[in-house]
């Protein structure tokens, strides 16, 4: 009886993957289009819970010399990405009720997108690639980190300004 080698997985251990997201991200990008309510005082709660998860891959396994300028050039390029993406938000106040309602941008949801593909190829075939796959990781966390603060950030200051001339 011969023995058969077995065979790796190929093009399914990355097809799989990328239906499953194509899936999801297809429900997601409908749902995007509907408007949702805005509370801006909980605007602080996600920048909050990633800067703990930041902080703690930190902490866990700090970062180099070279990674922690590579980390603060990345905390400020995702300010910059966080600030557009913030302003791509579409920010309503219903006149009567001045409730708050915001819809998110197709474009935003890419970015981030981009973000998570960047990473998973960092993560599965960094080795390969010659990558220093924690080099990779907490440059990627600490520019999440500045999009989701100053995303947050750029929401609250239109949000403010909106309400307030509501009332006025």
């Amino acid at each position: 009886m011969p023995v058969h080698d077995a065979q790796p997985l190929g093009i399914l251990q990355y097809a799989i993957p990328i239906a499953i997201f194509l899936v999801v991200f297809g429900l997601r990008a409908r749902r995007i289009t509907r408007l949702r309510p805005l509370k801006i005082e909980q605007l602080w709660v996600v920048p909050a819970i990633y800067a703990a998860v930041v902080g703690m891959l930190f902490y866990r396994s700090p970062p180099t010399a070279l990674g922690w300028g590579l980390a603060a050039v990345a905390l400020l390029v995702g300010a910059g990405l966080g600030w557009q993406r913030g302003k791509t938000m579409e920010i309503h106040v219903d006149p009567e009720t001045h409730e708050l309602r915001q819809r998110a941008s197709l474009w935003a949801l890419a970015l981030i997108v981009v973000l998570i593909a960047i990473k998973t190829v960092a993560q599965t075939e960094g080795a390969a690639l010659h990558f220093d796959v924690g080099l990779v990781i907490d440059t990627l966390g600490a520019l999440t980190l500045g999009m989701f603060a100053t995303q947050r950030i750029e929401m609250y200051q239109r949000a403010t300004r909106l309400l307030a001339a509501a009332r006025a």
